[in-house]
């Protein structure tokens, strides 16, 4: 592997960190993970172009897109807010371009902003929020529609606001005894993006033109940089979960026979030695076993099969 190959290797550091890494990835961890992500993003362009061609079009959606990831509510109710937030702050935006004022917008930075993890804040009654309807929703199936309520809720409103919960608990846990300087650096990760101001490199990346001759708009743009940062999280905090495990095990077995002889002697104010290892290629590796084995669910027996059948790849 050479350094060329890997065009996220910053980015994909700085995910890795606000998502728990405390070390520093090596070359080939964080290309292993550029090479996962992106096998996902040409994986979800291929269905999204099967999905097209039913529809007998030659361009993907944002619909397709959903379409994909329609069985994760929270993902899905997320997904949502932020679309139509960014329509409200585009509107705000060219009200106060015409005005010659400034946007009454508040935006709070929060995991992959500018592509999918800003939080907006108070807005004017005017830049009101609009609900984005999917075609499988329920009130599409009627030919009239309920008026809209201010206080009414999505229903996949309730688990998106639980994983907004815990992802905010763990990032207080992550972040709670650090310094000043380090919270700078840690929020400053927190705007690591595969797409904002990078969608030139992302097109050519991710195989635009190749796997699909449809040009992305800003939406598809936006939700495949949300959904990249979304990856490299899951595969980061199971990655970390691994490396926990495996840690655990060498503690209670004495690991190899380096590990014996490292530990022969420990003094009162040896540091830990173990503790701040960065993640290696086969905690990654085993990472993204663990999670194709938790999508490709087992199916009933339906009598002997003639060799091996592949499974498709799951996204993550």
């Amino acid at each position: 592997m050479s350094d060329n190959k890997a065009k996220y290797r910053q980015e994909i550091q700085q995910m890795m960190f606000v998502s728990g890494e405390a070390g520093d990835p090596s070359t080939e961890t964080t290309w292993m993970i550029e090479e996962i992500v992106r096998q996902q993003v040409v994986e979800i362009l291929s269905q999204c172009n099967e999905l097209a061609n039913r529809r007998g079009v030659r361009t993907i959606s944002v619909v397709d897109l959903f379409f994909l990831i329609r069985k994760d509510h929270a993902k899905t109710a997320r997904l949502k807010d932020f679309l139509s937030w960014k329509d409200v702050r585009k509107t705000a935006r060219n009200d106060a371009d015409e005005k010659g004022g400034e946007a009454e917008i508040d935006e709070v930075g929060g995991e992959g902003a500018g592509t999918g993890g800003p939080m907006v804040g108070d807005t004017s009654k005017k830049n009101k929020r609009s609900k984005i309807s999917l075609p499988w929703d329920i009130e599409n199936f009627y030919s009239e529609r309920v008026p809209e309520r201010d206080d009414e809720e999505d229903d996949d409103q309730g688990e998106s606001n639980y994983a907004t919960l815990m992802r905010l608990k763990a990032a207080d846990e992550r972040t709670k005894n650090m310094t000043r300087e380090e919270y700078v650096h840690w929020s400053e990760c927190r705007q690591a993006s595969f797409t904002f101001r990078k969608a030139k490199r992302f097109r050519e990346w991710a195989g635009f033109g190749v796997i699909t001759d449809s040009k992305p708009n800003d939406d598809i743009l936006d939700i495949l940089g949300f959904l990249t940062f979304e990856m490299v999280q899951t595969l980061t905090e199971e990655a970390l979960k691994v490396k926990a495990e495996e840690d655990v095990y060498k503690s209670k077995t004495g690991g190899d026979d380096n590990t014996k002889k490292r530990k022969r002697e420990t003094g009162l104010f040896d540091p830990p030695e173990e503790g701040n290892a960065p993640l290696n290629e086969h905690h990654v590796r085993e990472a993204y076993r663990r999670l194709q084995n938790r999508a490709n669910k087992p199916k009933p027996w339906l009598g002997p099969r003639r060799g091996l059948q592949r499974t498709r790849v799951q996204l993550i």
